[in-house]
């Protein structure tokens, strides 16, 4: 018998050898989770915004209270009102966030639809008015770009003054003991039902000017809503945490 066969003898011995029983993986049970329907949240996600009686779960970074108009499940920026954020702080978390921009005769050319999402209070997913690229900008600073880091894969932005959504999967930092960075942070987007970012790694902190680097940081940190002098709207506003 030919070395050959001699070791297709053995394969074969050896997989008739497993059962299907030995490849069954009984270690962790999932857990029951209700999806959402017509746009609501899942059964175990934690609602951040859904109408006036969620305000108490936000504040401005002062600690004070929630300045930025409420009318019915829409949450408006009131300009110079500073930012908002969660009083609640978070890691690795599945996020809906639902947007829309004002007219844009209402802002300056350049801050059309300024606003974004910071997890983690600073690494920044952009909101802009992008929409089929009427509003010039630099691509790492448009609608669903990770602010100064990457450039989104298309531009899946809608009219202004549409609602449009980002569903975000967010892997947070790790630091190590003595504080240095362990494993980045990472995300993938989808803008309005599109892929834009597909589990990039984020290169640290938004940087407006120079380079992001990682610094240490608590492993939960608040989700913060940005106000840039613009009346973006919001609302349907959810997390699971991951």
């Amino acid at each position: 018998m030919s070395s050959l066969l001699l070791l297709w003898s053995a394969s074969a011995g050896f997989a008739q050898e497993i059962s299907p029983k030995d490849t069954e993986d009984w270690s962790r049970k999932p857990p029951l989770v209700a999806p959402g329907k017509r746009g609501t949240a899942p059964s175990d996600a934690i609602i951040l915004f859904s109408g006036k009686r969620d305000l108490d779960k936000w504040e401005h970074p002062d600690g004070t209270q929630v300045k930025w108009k409420v009318k019915g499940d829409v949450l408006t920026i009131e300009k110079d009102a500073t930012d908002l954020r969660t009083k609640q702080p978070f890691g690795s978390v599945q996020l809906h966030i639902e947007w829309k921009t004002p007219d844009p005769k209402e802002d300056g050319s350049n801050s059309r639809g300024n606003s974004g999402v910071f997890l983690m209070d600073q690494y920044e997913l952009q909101i802009y008015e992008s929409y089929q690229d009427m509003s010039v900008i630099y691509y790492n600073g448009q609608a669903a770009s990770i602010y100064k880091q990457h450039i989104p894969l298309v531009n899946a932005s809608t009219a202004p003054q549409t609602w449009q959504t980002f569903d975000v999967v967010f892997n947070a930092p790790e630091f190590n003991p003595d504080k240095s960075l362990k494993t980045p942070a990472y995300i993938t987007v989808f803008h309005n039902g599109v892929l834009v970012q597909n589990h990039v790694e984020i290169k640290g902190p938004m940087m407006y000017e120079g380079y992001p680097e990682y610094t240490y940081h608590a492993a939960k940190l608040p989700i913060r809503l940005q106000e840039h002098d613009s009346r973006v709207s919001f609302r349907n506003i959810w997390v699971r945490e991951l």
